[in-house]
């Protein structure tokens, strides 16, 4: 799947439980997201600018938290915790590694850390740098400015490399214990459960042996692989696809519904241009064809050769 930062992209083995999400790998939070639970990670998590987290935090290694966010709970980490100016915690801070905190940072109940405590106010930082290039124009060093302006451009767009097992939430979305908007696709991992219901502006894929407890509601289509569970209703603007053994407890609605023979569906098909019925034999032949066109089958066969 190619990462677009638009696509709420929740990894396999992910669990809503009744306050907090529970994931493994790496956890990064857009900008001005609203999220109704706490976040527990065996990798780091990072938050963007003006986001509200109801709950706590707790991450095995690195947490940074973005510019006038909120924590509603506990932040535990076993790494380095960087807090940007105006946050609040709502809770205790314990970490393992260094503290790092901009100006008029709030933590409630106070805070443990193991290592090195770096306290920074951004506005001398800036003076300094403005009176030494002052200095420099008056030395007459203009080629000096130059590179110092270059510098920072170059670094000012710098990655953090994240791990290959994440949890993507995008800029302005909202993950509720009832309900949940997310403005574009939705793409969610293997034997994941998820809580409430779901609006989403754009496309819902559903890998295998997933559990939403709620409704689904798309502006495209919706997938759901084998063995998945959906709690509620399905409302599509586009297609509907439902695989083998899959359960649906309520109604499916949409533009057209490819549902598997070996599904169940507890309500009523709502279909504008019609349902078809697919047999297993119907699946494995559309999957056969995609991968004859990916040439996937003569890579299987080749490496079967070599073994």
């Amino acid at each position: 799947m190619t990462f677009d930062r638009k696509t709420l992209v929740v990894p396999e083995n992910t669990k809503f439980e009744e306050r907090t999400i529970i994931t493994k790998g790496d956890v990064v939070i857009g900008d001005r997201c609203l999220i109704q639970f706490g976040i527990k990670t065996d990798g780091r998590i990072f938050i963007g600018e003006h986001v509200i987290i109801d709950g706590g935090l707790d991450a095995t290694n690195d947490i940074r938290v973005d510019i006038f966010s909120s924590i509603g709970g506990d932040v535990k980490s076993g790494g380095n915790v960087y807090f940007g100016e105006k946050c609040k915690i709502k809770g205790k801070l314990s970490l393992k590694g260094d503290l790092d905190v901009g100006d008029s940072v709030e933590i409630e109940n106070g805070f443990e850390a193991k290592g090195w405590i770096n306290i920074r106010s951004p506005i001398p930082v800036v003076i300094y740098i403005f009176i030494y290039m002052m200095q420099l124009l008056k030395l007459g060093h203009s080629e000096e400015i130059e590179r110092i302006m270059s510098e920072i451009e170059e670094n000012e767009g710098d990655t953090i490399p994240i791990s290959e097992t994440f949890l993507f939430i995008p800029n302005n979305s909202i993950i509720g214990i009832q309900k949940s908007k997310v403005e574009n696709n939705v793409h969610i991992g293997k034997k994941s459960s998820l809580l409430g219901n779901f609006d989403v502006k754009g496309n819902i894929f559903i890998d295998t042996e997933s559990t939403i407890h709620g409704t689904i509601k798309s502006t495209g289509d919706t997938f759901c692989g084998k063995k998945v569970k959906i709690q509620g209703n399905i409302n599509s603007n586009g297609d509907v696809r439902v695989e083998d053994k899959t359960f649906i407890a309520g109604n499916i609605s949409s533009e057209k519904i490819f549902l598997s023979k070996e599904a169940t569906v507890n309500g009523m098909l709502n279909a504008k241009n019609g349902v078809l019925f697919m047999s297993s034999s119907t699946i494995k032949a559309e999957e056969k064809l995609k991968r004859f066109e990916s040439n996937a089958d003569i890579v299987d066969e080749v490496n079967n050769m070599l073994e």
